[in-house]
Order: structure tokens, then C-alpha cells, then sequence
């Protein structure tokens, strides 16, 4: 149990022979909220790359060498956050967190990159392409934007700052800039997700709703160097209008179809990816009330794992969360599944509810208060939450990634400050190509 010690400042009648018993006190929810954001920014910054200060792709804790050449771009840029985080935290000094982001720039100039795109994975020593597939050897967009966020806040929360600051926001907004999201279109009213030099388009994966992508045609119709047309999201992303939902989850509103899937909802991840920066309060377009699409998700999870219609050793409404993440396979053995109330492996992915904490507060620190004060020396390791666990089966994995790391801090910070919403939705071409895609925001004013 995490607890703060205190005692008596009256020390005037105190027996000098006889030691005064210590008062044990809770931690308050704000120092717990603390405390969880230090240990997943371990991953961040403990075992960053060491030349590229990217983010590694994994960490095992028992083998710390294991795959650690192998950084991702969609978790870096989650990194980045992590790193304003933590200079806001004070954490780590400005200076610091300055010095770890001009590396990691000067690292991305340099790398692969594919009409503008990042890859999936790339060498943490030379920039190189590591495939993610057999074809998938070149560009993922969608890794891309995850990153591309991070480029947008680094420049806003920089670009008022010194000489050296004021260069380190310029680099980030040369390298979003560079990305030719209309590319990616085929000259049709939708976004691709991969391209590569040996595979052209042949993958032939379409970025439609609802899922992670979102923030991907957001970027696509703010950017100023290679924009989309309004017509690649609504026709593309939403599928003119057949992305919406008249769906019930336990008698909650899906509101979006899931996945291209009309009956229930996805992992959470889907409602964390794109709005780390996309503020959903108050944002709405033609298709959806977006703080009621991640709120419901979210509460349909919370319900469904509270509910445990499984029967699944103790699921309950402070020990809940489905989304994909390291998994329990049918052998025993460890593997990868995106768990969600229809995948349902009776597997546990803390950064599910952590990353949750802007849409379910109570639920989110009713289970922060189980992981730390009830599970801490089952589930608590070098960074922070380990990455899955099933008491069903008496299974762990004393293993990260991170892009499930990368989202607990953040998404504290946006519901304890609203820092990351508050710089990416200012930022002026962000506002432009909301308004372009048909989105208002009364949280921010268009």
C-alpha cells in the first residue's frame, strides 16, 4: 500500500524513552495521479533509446537487451509527450527534456522516411526501415500522425521560448510539414495506410472509422504543405455517413460504428490514440458528439468488466480495462490481442483505465488505488504498471510497450491541466483543418 507517514510537531511532553507510534495516511488522489506519471516516464526516459532518444518498441524486464535496437515511431511521439510531461512535472529540468528532444529531431531528419512518412519501426542506432510485415517495409501513416502530434506540441509549447528553444520548436514543425498526406490518397477520397519502395500500395489497408485513425485526417486536412480535400474524410473516413451507429452496448449508445463493426465497441486504445492532443469535449461534427463517443466507450468497458459476464476472477469495478496490449495465449504462452467486451480473454490491460482518467475519474482511480495500495508488488515493476495480467489463469508479463506506456501520463495530465489539449487545438492549422472537416469545438471557440 503506498502510504505517507506523518507525526505530532508537539514534541514539548514527549516520554524521550518511548518512541511515538507513526500515523500511516493514504496517499491523496492527486499524489497517486503524481506518482503513476513518474513511473510510466521511466520508460520515456530511463530506457530511451541511448543514441536516438526515441522510444524503444519494448521493454522486458528480465531481459533488458531484448529487441533493444527497435524503437517505434507511433510510440516516440507518444514519448514526446511524455517529455513535456515531465519538464511540467518537474521531473526532469527544461534543459533536459531539451536536450533528449533535439537528439531525438535531429535522429528523425535523418531516418527513413517515405514521401514525408515515417515506418512503422525503425533502427534506434541509424534511422534504417526494421519491416513490421513481410510487405510492410516503407511508409505507416498512421504511425506517422501519432507522431506528427508530438511534433505540433513540442513547436507550440516551445516556439515562444529562447534561441535554443525556438530552434527545437522549427525543427518540429519542419518535419510535420514534410509529410505528404495527400500521397497517401491514390488520388481517391480516402487514406492508405501503408507505402513502400518494394510494395507500392499493395497492401491496400483503407484508414476508415472508427478506430485509432482519426487524428490522421485531422492532420491530413490541417497541413499546409500537402493537405487533403473535406471529401477524403466524409466519403473515406466516414464513409458518407454509414459510419454512424443506432447500436446499444449494455443499453449505452455506441454512437460510431466500431472498427467498420455495427454491434459493439473496440479497445480502448481507439479512445486514446487520437485524442492524447484532439480534445473531445465540446467537439462535434455531423456524425458524432465526440466526448459522448470516448465517454461511452469507455463506460460500456467499465460495465462490461464490472458485470463479468465471463465469470473471470476478479473483474470488478476497480479492477477493470480491455485493450490491446501483451496477452495471455491458449498454452500459457504470451502473445498480443486487441481485448475489448467481444475479446474478452479475461486479460487485463492497466493502461486501459489509466488512460481513461479524462472520461471515467472515479473508475480510473478506483482501480489507480487497487494497482497501488492492493497490487503494488504484483503489478507495479521498473516502469511503472506492468503491461497485462490475468488472474483468472495466475498469469503476468513483467513486460512494457509503448504505446501503452505512453498514453498513462498524458492523458492524466490532459485531465488534471488540459496541457496537451490546450496546445495542440490552438495550434493554428489544427484549428483550420477542424473547421475544414466540418468540426466545431466549444471548449476552444470555432
Amino acid at each position: 500500500m503506498l502510504l505517507l507517514i506523518s507525526c505530532s510537531s508537539d514534541d514539548t511532553e514527549r516520554n524521550e524513552t518511548v518512541s511515538e507510534p507513526l500515523e500511516l495516511q493514504p496517499a491523496s488522489d492527486s499524489e497517486l495521479m503524481q506518482r503513476v506519471q513518474e513511473d510510466v516516464f521511466k520508460y520515456f526516459w530511463d530506457y530511451t533509446h541511448p543514441i536516438s532518444k526515441l522510444s524503444r518498441e519494448r521493454l522486458h524486464e528480465n531481459d533488458l537487451s531484448f529487441d533493444a535496437n527497435t524503437v517505434t515511431t507511433g510510440g516516440s511521439g507518444f514519448g514526446f509527450l511524455n517529455i513535456l510531461m515531465g519538464i511540467e512535472q518537474n521531473i526532469i529540468s527544461r534543459a533536459a527534456g531539451i536536450s533528449h528532444l533535439l537528439t531525438a529531431l535531429n535522429f528523425l531528419e535523418n531516418a527513413d522516411r517515405f514521401h514525408g512518412a515515417w515506418p512503422h519501426w525503425m533502427d534506434g542506432t541509424n534511422g534504417s526501415v526494421i519491416p513490421f510485415s513481410s510487405m510492410d517495409k516503407g511508409a505507416d501513416l498512421i504511425e506517422t500522425a501519432l507522431l506528427c502530434q508530438g511534433l505540433i506540441c513540442i513547436r507550440e509549447y516551445f516556439k515562444n521560448g529562447n534561441a535554443e528553444e525556438q530552434q527545437l520548436a522549427q525543427k518540429a514543425d519542419t518535419l510535420w510539414k514534410g509529410v505528404e498526406w495527400d500521397w497517401f490518397t491514390q488520388g481517391e477520397n480516402l487514406l492508405y495506410w501503408h507505402w513502400s519502395p518494394d510494395y507500392y500500395f499493395e497492401i491496400n489497408l483503407p484508414i476508415v472509422g472508427y478506430n485509432e485513425g482519426l487524428i490522421a485526417y485531422v492532420l491530413a486536412a490541417a497541413s499546409p504543405t500537402h493537405p487533403i480535400d473535406a471529401a477524403v474524410y466524409h466519403q473515406g473516413w466516414a464513409q458518407n455517413g454509414t459510419i454512424r451507429s443506432e447500436v446499444q452496448q449494455y443499453t449505452i449508445p455506441l454512437i460510431l460504428n466500431h472498427g467498420g463493426v455495427n454491434d459493439h465497441v473496440g479497445p480502448l486504445f481507439w479512445a486514446h490514440y487520437s485524442y492524447l492532443t484532439l480534445d473531445p469535449r465540446g467537439l462535434t461534427d455531423q456524425y458524432a458528439n465526440y466526448w459522448d463517443l470516448v465517454r461511452n466507450h469507455t463506460q460500456i468497458v467499465l460495465e462490461h468488466c464490472t458485470r463479468n459476464p465471463n465469470d473471470f476472477l476478479a473483474y470488478s469495478d476497480k479492477n477493470w480495462g480491455l485493450t490491446a496490449s501483451y496477452s495471455r495465449n491458449a498454452d500459457g504462452s504470451t502473445g498480443y490481442s486487441d481485448h475489448s467486451p467481444t475479446n474478452d480473454q479475461g486479460v487485463i490491460s492497466p493502461t486501459a483505465a489509466l488512460s481513461s482518467f479524462p472520461y471515467t475519474p472515479e473508475a480510473s482511480m478506483r482501480y489507480l488505488r487497487y494497482l497501488y495500495e492492493e497490487k503494488q508488488e504484483d503489478y507495479i515493476g521498473i516502469a511503472g504498471p506492468i503491461d497485462a495480467y490475468a488472474p483468472q489463469f495466475q498469469w503476468k508479463t513483467q513486460r512494457y510497450l509503448a504505446i501503452d506506456q505512453g498514453t498513462i501520463g498524458p492523458m492524466i495530465e490532459n485531465h488534471n491541466t488540459q496541457l496537451f489539449w490546450n496546445l495542440f487545438m490552438n495550434a493554428p492549422e489544427i484549428r483550420s483543418g477542424l473547421v475544414t472537416l466540418g468540426f466545431t469545438s466549444s471548449q476552444h471557440g470555432f
